[in-house]
C-alpha cells in the first residue's frame, strides 16, 4: 500500500506543478506581458491549503499543502492551485498595494474558470500544525493569552501592550 501512495502523491505533486505554470504562462500570453520564475514547493502545513510568498528580493514562492493534496487531489488542484497563482499573477500584474481577495485578484480567478472564493472547505483534521503552549499575562484590566513565540520576546526584553488599557502585559506564571 505505501508503495503505491508516494507514486501516486509524486503524480498528484507533478500535476499542481505543471497546472500552475500552465496558469501562469497562459496569464502571460493573455496580458502581453512576462512574469516572473516561481519557486514551487510542497511544504506548507497546517490548516492552510497554500501560501503565495512574493519577497522583496529573490523568486516568488508558491507553497502548498502536501496533506491536503494528497486528501483531496483533482478538487485540491482545480481550486487550490488557481487561487495560488492568481495571487502571484495579480501581483506582478497591478503592484503591491491590491487587496489580496480584491478585484485583481477576482479577475484572474474567472479567466482562470476557477470560483473567485476565499476559503477552501477542506477537512483539515489529518493535517499536522504546529500546537504552541500558552502563558498566562495580565494588564490593568484583564488577562491575556501569549503563545510561546511571544513569551519568549517577552523574556528576552520585548514589550507588548494592551489594547484597552495601554498597560504592559506581565507574566503572571
Amino acid at each position: 500500500m505505501q508503495k503505491q501512495a508516494a507514486p501516486q502523491l509524486e503524480a498528484l505533486e507533478q500535476l499542481a506543478r505543471n497546472y500552475t505554470l500552465s496558469l501562469l504562462e497562459s496569464t502571460s500570453q493573455h496580458f502581453g506581458r512576462d512574469l516572473p520564475e516561481v519557486e514551487i514547493r510542497f511544504d506548507l502545513r497546517g490548516q492552510a491549503a497554500g501560501q503565495a510568498i512574493v519577497p522583496r528580493k529573490g523568486p516568488p514562492v508558491i507553497r502548498y499543502n502536501r496533506q491536503l493534496l494528497r486528501e483531496n487531489g483533482e478538487a485540491f488542484i482545480a481550486r487550490t492551485v488557481p487561487h495560488e497563482t492568481a495571487h502571484i499573477a495579480a501581483h506582478f500584474l497591478h503592484g503591491r498595494g491590491i487587496r489580496p481577495h480584491g478585484a485583481e485578484w477576482r479577475a484572474l480567478m474567472v479567466l482562470y474558470g476557477a470560483d473567485p472564493s476565499r476559503c477552501h472547505s477542506y477537512d483539515t483534521s489529518r493535517s499536522t500544525a504546529r500546537r504552541l503552549r500558552r502563558f498566562r499575562y495580565r494588564c490593568a484590566c484583564r488577562e491575556h493569552q501569549l503563545t510561546s513565540i511571544r513569551h519568549n520576546r517577552v523574556r528576552k526584553g520585548m514589550r507588548y501592550l494592551c489594547r484597552e488599557c495601554g498597560e504592559a502585559l506581565r507574566w503572571s506564571e
